[in-house]
């Protein structure tokens, strides 16, 4: 009996911390070389790391502070300062972080030179020229009541009835990592269940269009995975690969990057999609 309790509080204590982790403010600071604002390979990469940590959480807010050390004229550092915030937001744009989160983006200019030895002057210049993310959760998580979800009927139960060319269905739970053209893994299954009806209903023909979320005048998002700025493309062509691959004809099929030019206006990661706008259909089985 005692052990069973003892295993209910470590059950419990893990699920506890698990919604503290979810609820912490997480941070992270990127440093930069003198009078630069660009990223230097190295703190793009521990950069690109922290987005990776952060992505699969639930963001209230993000907080994106630059600064400066103590050389130079006010003017110029509190400029300089701005432009390295500026240029970790346009990284947050890129890999598909909603925007409308970022609540600061600000440069705070020069921090003030604290000597400990005179030999660490250069090492505390270095450690000033930064800019410090703030990444806030909601606390607690939000339900999935509260998270606006599109509604439409399941493409593989619409595609048995009537319809015509020109109709446009959102592939359901079809849903990607940030950044990349790769499903996360509950989406597999029902991307299969996709290919089985395509090959039992084989008088419909279709383009495959890729949606991005977050990213700035309709523009594409970067792929992670190769960096390039065409990954609307990308998943596209992820579910015409699949497609063909489990049978369906590739005549039947054309693929599209449609970039951000049609949000949905719910949680950015349902803009993260790929729906299916047919371009004939007969008349069924």
């Amino acid at each position: 009996m005692k052990r069973l309790i003892a295993l209910f509080l470590i059950c419990l204590s893990s699920v506890a911390w698990s919604q503290s982790e979810q609820e912490k403010e997480r941070t992270h600071i990127v440093f930069f070389e003198t009078d630069k604002y660009n990223i230097v390979p190295t703190e793009e990469s521990r950069l690109m790391l922290f987005l990776s940590e952060i992505e699969s959480l639930d963001i209230e807010k993000i907080s994106i502070y630059g600064f400066c050390d103590d050389r130079g004229s006010d003017d110029y550092n509190l400029l300089l300062s701005q432009y390295r915030a500026n240029s970790i937001k346009e990284v947050f744009s890129k890999n598909e972080f909603d925007e409308t989160v970022i609540t600061n983006v600000d440069g705070k200019g020069e921090v003030l030179l604290t000597l400990v030895k005179e030999e660490d002057v250069a090492k505390i210049r270095g450690l000033n020229r930064k800019v410090e993310i703030r990444v806030k959760p909601y606390s607690p998580p939000r339900t999935e009541a509260e998270i606006k979800k599109p509604k439409q009927k399941e493409f593989t139960e619409a595609i048995k009835g009537d319809i015509k060319a020109g109709d446009k269905f959102l592939l359901q739970n079809i849903l990607f990592k940030t950044g990349y053209s790769i499903l996360l893994p509950e989406s597999k299954k029902t991307l299969e269940k996709i290919a089985e009806t395509l090959l039992e209903r084989k008088d419909i023909y279709f383009t495959i269009q890729g949606h991005v979320c977050c990213t700035q005048n309709s523009r594409d998002a970067v792929d992670r995975k190769t960096n390039q700025r065409n990954l609307s493309v990308a998943r596209a062509k992820y579910i015409y690969d699949y497609l063909a691959k489990k049978g369906v004809d590739k005549r039947r099929m054309k693929y599209v990057g449609m970039r951000r030019k049609f949000p949905l206006g719910g949680d950015p990661k349902f803009d993260r999609r790929v729906e299916i706008l047919v371009t004939y259909a007969g008349e069924g089985n």
